[in-house]
């Protein structure tokens, strides 16, 4: 399919689109246009950030709606207030020459009496975030038995968010008889759950392979010990003095220590995570939508529904917990038939995952050495005499002063006082990179290291009450104690994941904050539980293969240990 024409959108769509600057569908919305207008079928379509889901869905929803009713017949659920706010906007574009349609978006962090008036307005199409749906259904506010079609965008996420219940309260008061629409980067358990409970026989499509991203998109890799993390990202802004990105940290302690970092250096920079209120998070996208901000810090959670244009790089500072959201984070750059760059800031130990990300989402991570400093210097300065010489001059605005001007640089040859303008601008790079270091890993000392570092080190041996059987992994496993302990600083020694639970080990001095933390934590539909390893959940069983005795109570014991930075 190569025209919107042939999808069978109306008239009033196509013009919208067209005004947007639309050319060609992309895969999945060459898949789904079409299909949602010929079915009332229920859907379920994997599909990656940046592949146009939010169209793939819209427009033949659109098309179905009845201007001339008021209520709500189509109801939007998405994880984050930026993602509601995004499909909103978005929505009402593409309504732009439909007489009568009301796009209303319901969230927290915002007035819930503004949001009741304009429900009252009448709204056809709502776009909600799962908790404020509840509580406004609750309320008996948003009404929802009138509904036809209901739309769970990044459903995954949601899950993975704890809306569970949420959800299930949202679902259980929607129609039966109604189309339902679910969007996924990935088909977790707790995702097929909700498609066999609320959906019926529901068609499939995938196009997840299909995300072309990766064409325009250059993925490299800078490979350092997990000290100069910060002076690699430093050394990246530096190089590229027009540098338009997003920096993705794993944690909300990570993202706001960094972006603070940045700004007290002088950066044009600032955070974004979920710890920031409603206006906070609109004044900073406010800024970086304007390129006021060069660099966005953010968690992945934080980015949901962030859709920016024209991004240069984004930058993994630590990579993701979860592999597949590698390619949720690169494909924010290299869109429109841009180019962009994805950067990873790695460690050694890394290299393994860097593979893995490579092989399930068919890219090719290039490895190239930090800038140094000269490379950096000549960067900034060619930058700068670019600006210098494409600088507008209006002779008007500038008349008043020059004979004072002319008569300051008399003195000074041609030669001499560019010399003196461009050093005014330039000395402090000079000045830093001077002795800049050459702060690459080298893979043969950095092992040594390690080793000579896991010495003498006390550990606590854990039973988690999950396994194999829920799809946990050693890095899934990671990325649990990071969220858990909001950091990704805490030393883990050996892991063993079996069919049920598992076992691991963590500096003795971490154990009693995660046993309490994790509490509150849900994986695969489960509530996550940690004690010390005894007989009682199978220490013993490990003993008599040979291993160490470990403690029984969170002393903690000696072992091996990994890095959670990973």
């Amino acid at each position: 399919m190569n025209t919107f024409i042939e999808t069978g959108l109306q008239e009033e769509i196509l013009q919208a689109i067209q005004d947007l600057g639309y050319e060609k569908p992309t895969p999945i919305q060459a898949k789904t246009i079409s299909h949602l207008l010929q079915t009332e079928k229920d859907l379920m379509a994997l599909a990656q950030t940046g592949t146009g889901k939010t169209a793939a869905f819209g427009l033949p929803t659109l098309q179905k709606v009845n201007p001339q009713n008021k209520a709500t017949q189509v109801l939007i659920l998405a994880p984050t207030r930026e993602l509601a706010l995004q499909i909103t906007a978005d929505m009402q574009k593409f309504a732009k020459y439909i007489k009568g349609i009301n796009v209303v978006p319901v969230y927290g962090g915002a007035s819930i009496e503004n949001q009741i008036k304009d429900l009252k307005k009448g709204a056809q199409i709502v776009v909600a975030t799962p908790g404020r749906a509840k509580d406004l259904l609750n309320r008996g506010r948003l009404k929802v038995d009138q509904i036809n079609t209901l739309i769970l965008d990044e459903a995954d996420e949601m899950l993975t968010m704890g809306f569970k219940d949420e959800l299930d309260a949202i679902l259980a008061q929607t129609p039966v008889d109604k189309q339902t629409l679910l969007f996924s980067a990935t088909m977790s358990k707790e995702v097929e759950r909700i498609s066999k409970n609320y959906m019926h026989q529901p068609d499939k499509m995938s196009v997840a392979a299909e995300n072309k991203g990766a064409d325009t998109v250059e993925h490299i890799y800078h490979m350092v010990s997990a000290k100069h993390r910060y002076e690699v990202l430093k050394r990246i802004a530096d190089m590229h003095p027009d540098i338009y990105g997003i920096v993705f940290c794993r944690t909300r302690r990570e993202t706001k220590d960094v972006a603070a970092k940045l700004m007290n250096d002088g950066y044009n920079a600032d955070a974004l995570h979920g710890d920031m209120s409603q206006s906070q998070r609109d004044d900073v996208m406010k800024r970086f939508r304007n390129k006021q901000l060069q660099l966005l810090v953010a968690t992945d959670v934080a980015a949901r529904g962030l859709d920016v244009n024209n991004l240069t790089h984004v930058i993994n500072y630590n990579l993701p917990d979860q592999t597949e959201y590698y390619t949720h984070r690169s494909g924010r750059t290299g869109r429109a038939g841009n180019k962009g760059t994805s950067i990873a800031i790695i460690h050694t130990r890394e290299k393994n995952k860097l593979r893995d990300i490579e092989r399930i989402s068919k890219i090719k991570f290039a490895h190239k050495l930090v800038p140094n400093g000269a490379e950096i210097c000549s960067n900034q300065l060619m930058s700068l005499t670019d600006k210098v010489v494409n600088t507008k001059v209006d002779n008007k605005q500038i008349e008043p002063f020059l004979e004072e001007i002319y008569h300051k640089f008399e003195h000074l040859s041609k030669e001499e006082v560019i010399k003196h303008f461009v050093s005014t601008e330039f000395n402090r790079f000079i000045e830093y990179y001077k002795n800049a270091k050459d702060i690459n890993a080298d893979e043969s000392r950095e092992k040594k290291s390690v080793k000579e570092r896991r010495n003498n080190q006390d550990f606590t041996r854990l039973f988690l009450n999950v396994g194999k059987k829920e799809n946990l992994t050693p890095l899934r496993l990671i990325g649990i104690i990071n969220n858990a302990l909001d950091s990704n600083n805490v030393e883990i020694g050996k892991i063993e994941i079996l069919k049920n639970f598992s076992f691991f080990e963590i500096d003795s001095k971490a154990a009693n904050q995660l046993a309490q933390k994790i509490r509150d934590i849900q994986f695969e539909g489960r509530d996550l539980s940690v004690e010390p390893a005894n007989a009682s959940n199978g220490g013993r069983e490990n003993a008599r293969k040979g291993k160490r005795k470990r403690s029984k109570s969170f002393e903690g014991s000696k072992g091996r240990k990994r890095s959670s930075r990973r």
